[in-house]
């Protein structure tokens, strides 16, 4: 049977062409390096909808999201917000990694390397089943 994506609110498809539009310097130095397939052969999306967030970057193939982060992650607050939203992009299955604008900008060679080394890494979960999703599995059929 084939798996059917419920379609996405509206109101988040039309935030994240904002975000889009709206691309920081290392969000847009970082796509330059990710789109049309230039990383290992993989398609990353930029601000792609995955509710309740919006992705900075994500690889569908790899369950993979890539997150940039600015000033305002550093707080308190924005720490607990970010974990929070690692953790339920993890119950789904999403890999995440961070880097901050700082290091995307300054540091480039050294922030495509850390993500062509973890794309081209050998998947743990090769030759296995995908896990069930949440409820799945468990109505005896």
């Amino acid at each position: 049977m084939p798996h059917h994506k419920p379609p996405l609110d509206p109101n988040q498809l039309e935030f994240a062409r904002l975000l889009r539009h709206e691309a920081t310097d290392a969000e847009a130095q970082l796509w330059h390096h990710l789109r049309g397939r230039q990383m290992a052969g993989r398609k990353f999306r930029r601000q792609h909808p995955l509710p309740p967030y919006v992705l900075d970057f994500y690889c569908e193939e790899l369950c993979l999201g890539i997150e940039l982060d600015g000033g305002q992650h550093y707080s308190a607050e924005g720490r607990e917000l970010d974990r929070r939203r690692a953790e339920h992009l993890a119950r789904m299955g999403v890999r995440l990694l961070r880097f901050s604008n700082r290091e995307v900008l300054l540091e480039l060679p050294a922030v495509l390397e850390r993500i062509y080394g973890v794309i081209t890494a050998p998947s743990p979960y090769a030759g296995r089943p995908s896990p069930l999703l949440e409820g799945e599995g468990k109505s005896g059929w």
